[in-house]
């Protein structure tokens, strides 16, 4: 699931947005503060916005400018005013693409999830790819991403993560960790478990994720 933050000021097209996007399974909201977008845009961290240009106080063109200062999250620009010049002007200021009004609403969903394949690497047919929360894991890359930020994961610590995001909000015990491992010839001993979901843990620390693996003392790990 992708969340998708809807910056229009058209209730009703606004509201339409809303349910067929999440009618096709991602988590959309729209913003309320037209006045000041940015903390609406950091609380919800989304992973694609949909941007009019015509605003209230201060137009599209200039929150994609701001946003682009501190993200670099897909925008997709959807607006009535459909010149050259304003398309131009909308990939200058950081824009994926351009939208005009009015649209079909299965056009803009096919732009909306090829611009996340893009983004994230992502197809519904492919389990390369799994996403809890903020949290995406890149299988075919070993890399762990998180608000603009990656890195890179060893053989082991790729296995660990990828089961416990496979059941996630379930608790894993170290047993069925181990027959992971063991599944691939590489035995892993308790000791040595422990070492890697410690190296795990200090990794994703590295990205702000310092509580995302919990351990249920003499069970297990479970994702937070």
């Amino acid at each position: 699931m992708f969340k998708i933050l809807i910056v229009e000021d058209d209730l009703d097209l606004s509201n339409q947005l809303t349910i067929h996007l999440n009618k096709w399974g991602h988590n959309s909201k729209a913003v309320g503060n037209f006045q000041n977008i940015l903390p609406e845009f950091k609380a919800f961290n989304p992973n694609l916005i949909l941007l009019d240009v015509n605003l209230p106080f201060y137009d599209g063109f200039y929150w994609c400018n701001e946003i682009r200062k501190i993200s670099k999250v897909p925008i997709i620009i959807i607006s009535s005013r459909d010149s050259n010049m304003d398309i131009i002007m909308g990939v200058n200021f950081g824009a994926d693409d351009y939208i005009s009004k009015p649209f079909s609403f299965d056009v803009l969903l096919a732009k909306v999830n090829a611009i996340l394949r893009r983004s994230y690497n992502f197809t519904s047919e492919s389990n390369d790819i799994l996403v809890h929360n903020d949290v995406t894991l890149d299988l075919t890359q070993g890399i762990v991403h998180y608000n603009d930020q990656s890195i890179e994961l060893t053989k082991n610590e790729l296995k660990i993560i990828y089961i416990l995001m496979k059941y996630n909000k379930q608790i894993v015990s170290r047993d069925k960790i181990m027959e992971k491992l063991w599944d691939s010839s590489c035995f892993v001993d308790d000791n040595t478990l422990t070492v890697n979901v410690n190296r795990l843990r200090g990794k994703l620390k590295e990205l702000g994720l310092e509580n995302f693996i919990e351990t249920k003392r003499g069970i297990g790990y479970i994702i937070s």
